[in-house]
């Protein structure tokens, strides 16, 4: 399924894409995919989204209304049939005392593309579900090798490419969570620091729906020399979103992210970045 909206400019590649009959996805443009909002209640205000929404991302409730809240409906079928399949397999198999485990939603895509705003409006949007589910945010940021190891390894310029990450820390957190498991506990990270934080961590604690977000949880890998077959991420996911846009405006949302932080967060003196401070002479770094 791909959703085509004026923000990020690919309309033009609609009717390109619709004409090709094998497609495996459906493609619809904004305002077709808003239409199936039905009757969603929007249940945030626009100073809720306005506090969700990352530096820099053009984000409003207009847009939460042409497009998270068809998503949300969409998503609140998939749990519903997920809860529902998992009680009716329970009763065929006369299994009684089986923990549920969450419903977990995959969140990829570019650096700056608003993958970390759309995960934090679902987040609210799903909690406010009439059923009330306990929903969990979690982001791959935590599971970054630490600076000292990326340095040892020479990997501090590869910092955010799948070899940087702890992977497997990932698919053990992952797989703690699907068995259903009490208080697992995912790693903190820093963006001021830049850096993960020593013995603090997030509790999750058997959420009904967890969302899972980071560039790279949806990356595919070459199977191991030996055969033997590993899992990845994405095996660990009930529904998968990717977040596209063009290049250009990907390259536009990052430059004007990071000359504001350069006039903000850069600025302050606990920052990794200290030294980096937006000079208005001509020729300035």
């Amino acid at each position: 399924m791909s959703i085509a909206t004026e923000i990020i400019g690919v309309p033009e590649t609609l009717d390109h894409f619709q004409s090709e009959s094998y497609s495996p996805y459906h493609f619809f443009s904004s305002a077709q995919w808003a239409k199936f909002r039905a009757d969603t209640p929007l249940t945030l205000t626009s100073d809720e989204v306005n506090r969700l929404r990352s530096m820099g991302d053009p984000i409003d409730l207009n847009e939460v209304r042409r497009i998270y809240l068809s998503l949300s409906r969409l998503l609140s079928s998939h749990v519903e049939s997920s809860q529902m399949l998992f009680e009716q397999r329970n009763r065929f198999l006369s299994l009684s005392d089986v923990t549920k485990t969450p419903f977990v939603i995959g969140i990829a895509g570019s650096v700056a593309v608003g993958k970390s705003t759309t995960a934090r409006v679902l987040k609210e949007l799903l909690g406010r579900w009439p059923s009330s589910p306990k929903v969990d945010l979690i982001t791959t940021d935590g599971f970054l090798h630490p600076n000292a190891v990326l340095q040892r390894e020479k990997l501090m310029q590869r910092k955010g490419f799948p070899e940087s990450y702890d992977t497997a820390a990932i698919l053990r957190f992952l797989s703690a969570i699907k068995a259903g498991r009490p208080d697992v506990k995912a790693p903190c990270y820093s963006h001021l620091v830049y850096d993960v934080l020593p013995d603090e961590y997030k509790i999750v604690d058997r959420p009904d729906i967890l969302i899972f977000e980071g560039i790279n949880v949806l990356q595919s890998r070459d199977l191991p020399a030996d055969g033997k077959i590993v899992p990845m991420v994405s095996d660990f996911f009930d529904f998968s979103i990717y977040i596209d846009a063009a290049e250009n405006q990907i390259h536009n949302w990052y430059v004007t992210r990071f000359m504001r932080l350069r006039e903000t967060a850069f600025r302050d003196p606990n920052s990794y970045f200290p030294s980096l401070r937006l000079d208005h002479r001509c020729g300035g770094a």
